[in-house]
């Protein structure tokens, strides 16, 4: 198990770096001078131009360019940003606690109602909370993030006045943005669980429990629902870490702090260190996620042991 867990390490380690790579070449391809972000041409000299590029390495080849940014990041330098010369790693740290609480509540309310609503609708299969669910499920799975996002805004922020639309300070500021993510990565979930429960209920260790005399609901719950987490867990960690860069769009709409707002700015104002570096920083929080699913594999299901 241990060399396993190694090997999913390892292999996790390869996604990240070449994800980097990938990234590093598509924005040095891309039309445009990073010197431009800093000067500007109308009034700046050839000398002087030419001498920001040399220090900011950009007139080297490609492949020196990619070793001293990929020597940088064993260093855990992610560079400077072109905008305000200041550290990228700092500015990433400094938002990322206020993505960090958005994501986990927005995935908290993903796989609590994600899950209870995938359940109930395979145990009352057709019925009127079964429908429910569906409709839930495919509005989840259907909506645009932005769209859900200001349509929340003119309902509980507009009309009602229930909570702020705007800012990132407060309980209360979270609700609306939490909730948007929540729905769309429940609708998944709750598909995904409904599915996953109709197979194992058909299956035939539970006509055996149920001639065991087990009530139906520790059959359910007990049994049936730890059968049908596995398939789902792969889709909870990727609902995770898709929230993670949902929060582009999320904090663009609430008007949010957080290092998706961080890289939406940084985009726009064609600041290339921030970009690589948040996408950098995201990717191994998104592999790291979906590395500890996979490893949860061999703790809930005994079948991945055996066969380890």
């Amino acid at each position: 198990m241990a060399r396993s867990i190694i090997e999913r390490i390892l292999t996790a380690l390869l996604v990240v770096f070449g994800s980097t790579f990938l990234v590093f070449t598509i924005l040095y391809v891309l039309p445009g001078d990073p010197v431009d972000t800093i000067l500007d041409p109308s009034v700046s000299t050839p000398e002087m131009i030419e001498k920001l590029r040399q220090e900011l390495g950009v007139d080297q080849p490609f492949h020196i360019q990619l070793f001293q940014y990929f020597s940088d990041l064993f260093q855990g330098n992610f560079g400077h940003s072109l905008v305000n010369s200041t550290p990228v790693l700092p500015q990433i740290l400094e938002q990322f606690p206020k993505t960090l609480a958005l994501t986990l509540a927005s995935a908290s309310i993903s796989i609590v109602l994600g899950l209870t609503l995938g359940v109930l609708s395979a145990i009352h299969r057709n019925k009127a909370i079964d429908i429910l669910a569906r409709v839930i499920g495919l509005f989840g799975i259907s909506m645009p993030t932005f769209w859900t996002g200001i349509l929340l805004i003119l309902i509980f922020s507009v009309h009602l006045g229930w909570f702020p639309s705007l800012g990132s300070d407060g309980w209360q500021t979270l609700i609306l943005p939490a909730f948007t993510l929540g729905v769309i990565g429940a609708g998944s979930i709750i598909r995904m669980v409904r599915n996953s429960m109709l197979e194992v209920i058909s299956e035939n260790f539970i006509t055996t429990l149920r001639s065991k005399g087990l009530s139906e609901r520790v059959i359910m719950y007990r049994h049936a629902l730890r059968n049908a987490l596995i398939p789902a867990l792969t889709m909870m960690g990727m609902i995770i870490g898709d929230m993670l860069a949902g929060t582009v769009i999320i904090e663009t709409v609430f008007s949010r702090q957080g290092i998706g707002r961080l890289i939406a700015d940084a985009i726009m104002a064609s600041d290339l260190p921030v970009v690589q570096g948040v996408i950098f920083f995201t990717a191994i929080l998104y592999i790291t996620i979906n590395l500890i699913v996979d490893i949860s594999y061999t703790i809930i299901d005994p079948r991945v042991r055996r066969s380890i």
